[in-house]
């Protein structure tokens, strides 16, 4: 079977774009799409991404972890998912598309050649769990955040394995960040991710995550916010809603075309 790819990235969050409208790609083969998203062995990233149909939206996002399994929504892939629409002359300027956790209104401008820049609405976020150590929240995936103060110095990777799992939190495991207040509205973040089980270079719903804790613990006033990550800088804005909730949540960042390949299994 050869596979015609295309590989984007969004803040140094990265992810292999498949156009699935014709129904070819072997959406069951767990194995195929961890092997496709090796970094040794496959093509190599964060996720693998499919563009389909969808009845009543632009276009449908169907994303898979690293591991191979269907996960929650990913805002860096679906900023990316809307570039890579765009290429495929899907949408132009405005789109709306349907992804695990519902529909999505985004716009999308072309900033130079294969660069793009996105701004995606996210879910609202009726309530934030909040206790002395951390906050957890669902952003269309579940998250743990986390201040701490020197956020260089943290080993990501061994305290976001130790808590991923704990059974306060979501039935599946829960993505796990750690956040530094830089100023009153810019935070430096890093994430672990589930499913890739490691520390990526930039998590879209763990920046949306991020920015609503800060808010809700009162550790700012502004509504929209500079979240600095590994790969670069993302920009959350948001409302309120009547009950304290959050509505009018909206991602926005960069999405870059990187290169398109084929994958011949054998």
């Amino acid at each position: 079977m050869n596979i015609t790819f295309y590989k984007y990235q969004g803040t140094g969050n990265d992810f292999i774009m498949i156009d699935n409208r014709l129904m070819t790609f072997p959406k069951t083969d767990t194995e195929l799409v961890a092997h496709l998203c090796h970094r040794r062995f496959g093509v190599g990233a964060d996720g693998l991404i499919l563009i389909e149909n969808d009845s009543e939206t632009d276009f449908k996002m169907v994303y898979y972890n690293s591991d191979g399994r269907e996960s929650t929504m990913c805002g860096n892939g679906g900023r990316c998912a809307v570039a890579f629409a765009n290429q495929l002359n899907i949408i132009e300027s405005v789109g709306l598309f349907n992804a695990i956790d519902g529909e999505h209104e985004t716009t999308v401008m072309k900033a130079g050649e294969g660069i793009f820049d996105v701004r995606l609405k996210m879910q609202d976020v009726p309530h934030i769990l909040i206790t002395d150590t951390h906050c957890f929240l669902d952003t269309g995936s579940p998250h743990y955040v986390e201040q701490v103060d020197d956020l260089q110095f943290v080993n990501v990777k061994e305290l976001g394995a130790s808590i991923r799992n704990k059974s306060e939190f979501s039935p599946g495991g829960t993505n796990v960040n750690f956040v530094e207040q830089m100023s009153s509205s810019e935070f430096r973040i890093r994430t672990y991710e589930r499913g890739v089980e490691d520390e990526t270079w930039s998590c879209g719903t763990g920046a949306t995550a991020v920015a609503l804790a800060m808010y809700a613990t009162n550790k700012t006033e502004e509504r929209k916010l500079q979240i600095m990550v590994e790969g670069g800088q993302l920009e959350v804005s948001f409302d309120l809603d009547d009950q304290n909730g959050f509505k009018d949540v909206f991602l926005k960042g960069p999405a870059t075309f990187v290169f398109k390949g084929e994958f011949v299994s054998v």
